[in-house]
């Protein structure tokens, strides 16, 4: 018993530096990392605020979730569908054998609670390489950045999808905001083609989505406003490729 003891002492002085000093860490690392509250990321440089309430957010993942496993049990390893569901539009990527395929994937999204409206943009041919999606999503990666760089953006406010070089954008955004994050992603080298998937909205009906300090980032002076603001937005059912 008394060796246990001693034994026990031993190891205990041996670990206390290493975890005092992870302790620490740990405690310095928690006083500079930014803290997420309801979509907001506060005590970091950049604040993001989705535009999407919480419980539209909640239900995009939901339907994600749904329509994957909908995806896997249709097709199994013989197609590749990916799905992406924001403010509850759904966008179908991917690829399937036959267009009947591409009908059925469309449908079995539709059919999930609370999807308003499906982009069907299924590619109808052999399964992408892995070369391939990794171009994509090195692509991806990179439009995300160069919208991050444009400062009259809100770029946490735009989700970026790409597939076989072309770039999808989806999002809640001004007619200004989808013409200018269609000039940057265009911009990016590997970018074959920019397909808009957005949900315009005016500039008061945004002003109304989130505080008056982060409505409208800072837009240089020459920049236009494409549409005004009484403009009604378009259909968000389908995609717009300019």
């Amino acid at each position: 018993m008394i060796r246990s003891f001693l034994f026990f002492a031993r190891a205990s002085r041996r670990w206390a530096l290493p975890l005092a000093g992870a302790a620490l860490v740990a405690a310095s690392l928690s006083a500079c990392a930014p803290l997420i509250v309801g979509g907001a990321v506060v005590g970091g440089a950049m604040v993001a605020i989705d535009r999407r309430t919480t419980g539209t957010q909640v239900d995009d993942e939901t339907i994600e979730l749904k329509a994957n496993n909908r995806m896997d049990d249709a097709f199994g390893d013989r197609a590749r569908v990916s799905t992406t569901s924001y403010n509850r539009m759904v966008l179908l990527t991917g690829e399937v054998p036959t267009e009947a395929d591409k009908i059925t994937a469309e449908q079995a999204v539709a059919r999930i609670d609370n999807v308003q409206s499906v982009v069907n943009e299924i590619t109808v041919g052999p399964i992408n390489t892995f070369s391939e999606k990794s171009k994509d999503t090195f692509i991806t990666a990179k439009v995300k950045a160069s919208l991050v760089d444009a400062k009259d953006l809100f770029a946490n406010s735009i989700k970026v999808v790409t597939h076989r070089g072309t770039v999808y954008l989806m999002g809640r955004v001004t007619e200004r905001e989808a013409h200018r994050a269609t000039e940057v992603a265009r911009g990016v080298s590997g970018v074959v083609k920019v397909v808009r998937v957005f949900e315009i909205l005016t500039e008061s009906e945004l002003a109304n989505t989130q505080p008056k300090s982060l409505a409208k980032p800072d837009t240089p002076a020459l920049a236009p406003t494409l549409a005004p603001a009484t403009a009604p937005a378009p259909p968000a059912a389908s995609a717009t490729k300019p």
